[in-house]
This record gives C-alpha cells, sequence and structure tokens, in this order.
C-alpha cells in the first residue's frame, strides 16, 4: 500500500530528537506556558521573519483569536473562499461573524481576488485569503482591495508554513497569519496545535491574553478570552522539526516536479494547477483535476494507492453553510470540488513508489 501519508516513516529519522525534547518537558516539570513555547515563538517568528508569534491550541482557534483581536462582532462579514477546508468557516462562526464565500481561480483553486467587489457590503469587516495546497493567494491584489475599502487582512496559511508570495513568507501581509500544527500539515506536531503572528505589538499582546482568558495577570480578565495554549511538549517537538522543516519543503518540491513532468501531456483528460513564478511553493498538497475523478480514485485504492479529495464539496454546498450568505453562486468552486484529486506529497515518499503512481495514473486516465 503506497499510504497518502507515513508518519511512522517521517517520525523514524528524527525519533531520537523527539524522545529528548519530551522528556526535556517531563524533567522540567512545566506543562503550559513556560520556556518550551517561549522558545518556539521566537524561533518560528525568525523563521517567518516576523517580530511576533503566539502559540494557540489549534488552526481553528488561530483564525478566531485572531478575529477577535480585530473586533469582529456578531453580525460583521467575513469574505474568504468557497474552497477551504471547513474550518476555516467553523473559526468565522464562533466568533458570531457571518462567512460571506467568493469563488475561485479556475487555475490554481485559490481565491479569485476579482471576485472580491462581488461580496462587498457595509458590514464587510475582514478579508481571510487562504493559501491552499502550499500555494500563496495573490497578496498583491487583495491587500490592494482591502486598502482601497478600509478592511482587515488576515492570512490563514494552515496549509502554507514556508511558501511565499514575491519572497515574502505568507502569514506576515495581513494584521494578522494563522497557522495550523496539526500532524498532517508541513510542520506538524504530535496532537494539535497552532500559532498566530502579526507585526503588531499591540495586537501581540492582545492576542497574548486573549488564548489565555483574556487575563492580563493571575486572575485579572480584561479581555473576554478562551483557552487556546499551545502545550509544552507539542512546543518542544515543533522546534526539532522547525529545524527539518526547510529540507522537508524541499523534498515536497522535488516530488511535484516530478509529477509535474510526468503528468503534463496527460492533459486534457488530467489537468494540473498552475504555478505562478510569484510564489514560492510549499506544496503541503498535490492536487489534480480529474473529469473521472471518482472513478479513478477507486482504481488507484484497488491498485494499493491511497489518494483523497481536497475538497470534494465547496463551502456553500456543505450541509452546515445552510442559509449562509454566498456571493451570487460559486461555479468553479463546484466544478473544482467535483474534479480534485490530491496524491500523495510527503518527504519520506519512495522514489519507486513515486513513479508507480505517475504510471498507474497515466494509464488509468488513457484508458478513460
Amino acid at each position: 500500500m503506497i499510504l497518502f501519508n507515513d508518519f511512522k516513516a517521517h517520525l523514524s529519522p528524527i525519533r531520537s530528537e523527539i524522545e529528548a525534547a519530551i522528556r526535556r518537558v517531563l524533567d522540567s516539570g512545566w506543562y503550559i506556558l513556560g520556556q518550551e513555547v517561549d522558545a518556539f515563538e521566537k524561533e518560528f517568528a525568525a523563521f517567518l521573519n516576523v517580530p511576533h508569534c503566539i502559540g494557540v491550541g489549534n488552526g481553528t482557534e488561530a483564525i478566531a483569536l485572531a478575529l477577535m483581536a480585530l473586533g469582529i462582532e456578531p453580525g460583521q462579514e467575513v469574505i474568504t473562499t468557497a474552497m477551504t477546508a471547513y474550518p476555516t468557516i467553523t473559526a468565522i462562526t464562533m466568533t458570531g461573524a457571518i462567512p460571506v464565500v467568493v469563488d475561485i481561480d479556475p487555475e490554481t483553486g485559490l481565491l479569485d481576488p476579482s471576485q472580491l467587489s462581488k461580496a462587498l457590503s457595509p458590514r464587510t469587516r475582514i478579508i481571510l485569503p487562504v493559501h491552499l495546497y502550499g500555494n500563496a493567494c495573490d497578496m498583491d491584489a487583495i491587500l490592494h482591495f482591502a486598502h482601497t475599502h478600509g478592511l482587515h487582512v488576515i492570512e490563514d496559511c494552515a496549509q502554507a508554513t514556508g511558501t511565499r508570495w514575491r519572497n515574502r513568507a505568507c502569514g506576515t501581509f495581513g494584521k494578522i497569519g494563522c497557522f495550523s500544527f496539526y500532524p498532517t500539515k508541513n510542520l506538524g506536531a504530535c496532537g494539535d496545535g497552532g500559532a498566530v503572528v502579526t507585526s503588531d505589538p499591540e495586537l501581540a499582546e492582545k492576542l497574548r491574553y486573549l488564548r489565555n482568558y483574556g487575563q492580563t495577570s493571575r486572575y485579572h480578565h480584561d479581555f473576554e478570552g478562551i483557552n487556546s495554549r499551545l502545550d509544552e511538549i507539542q512546543a518542544a517537538i515543533l522546534r526539532v522539526k522547525l529545524h527539518h522543516l526547510p529540507t522537508w519543503n524541499a523534498k515536497r518540491n522535488t516530488i511535484a516536479n516530478v509529477y509535474r513532468q510526468s503528468l503534463k501531456d496527460a492533459s486534457p483528460k488530467l489537468k494540473l494547477p498552475v504555478q505562478r513564478p510569484e510564489v514560492t511553493h510549499t506544496h503541503h498538497l498535490f492536487p489534480v483535476l480529474l473529469s473521472q475523478r471518482d472513478q479513478i480514485c477507486e482504481k488507484l485504492r484497488e491498485e494499493g494507492v491511497q489518494t483523497i479529495s481536497h475538497y470534494p464539496v465547496a463551502v456553500h454546498q456543505q450541509k452546515a453553510f445552510h442559509g449562509r450568505t454566498q456571493s451570487g453562486g460559486c461555479p468553479r468552486a463546484e466544478e473544482w470540488a467535483h474534479n480534485v484529486l490530491s496524491l500523495p506529497c510527503y518527504p519520506e515518499l519512495p522514489s519507486d513508489q513515486l513513479q508507480k503512481i505517475c504510471n498507474r495514473l497515466l494509464h488509468l486516465v488513457n484508458l478513460n
């Protein structure tokens, strides 16, 4: 079986480093908001070249905290993409805000900035672009629109740790960048974890309070916060993994380049998303578009190749979204959801398995 992710293979080369980091925490006797979290926050901020990082419980709460820090109120609107993991929407609704989704760029699957004007209303306060698949949204166009209309930008970087737009790290363009360290991510914990980053010292201070019940000093609460803290063990693990992340991202890009070279002549039955020259990709996922996606997915499964669709249902078509706002329909997101299939793309994927995936996929595409 060719796995979609192989966590055992991922852990094996660094197991002794991870175990030493965990022992260090256990020996310290301090498990919440201690030296490991503080050190990771500094190291991750340096990695992104941003002044402030605040470790939080997970990527969903990272977005919710960012919205809270910017003063979002119930009934105000947040514009985001119709093609994202639903936790992006969950984070918005946690604050009482209203998600408004817009259609995607059909060449990348990412939010199409030309659609933002269709979603603008007097209640709009924030734009929330999602850097999906390890790709980067067009931040030039998004920031221009936001500045023109007096809106804040929060970046969802759950799948884009290390991705760059015009050689600047995703997460550092808007007021706040939000990251997830779910185990499948390029920088993944051994459990849940997340972070928010910002260049604004006042926002950073407020975010530190908000993640810890709004507590400004022990038992003194100046804000309505939540409990969303990155724990010491996960921070220690992430410190180990952060050191290896550039190498892992480079390996993902090497695998993606093999896919691109092997599959480039399979169109029109198989379409590869466009990679813009402004983007330094990190290939959290490698999606392809197939007109007979479900049949090919099943055949690959029968031949021992795991694949996953990211995502098979557009946001506005989810049952949980019923009755919420969309921007006049999102047909391109619907088509993307119908056709998209992600292929295994993790640093430890053996070259012979990678070649098998390419060969089997090309064979199945040509049969259909």
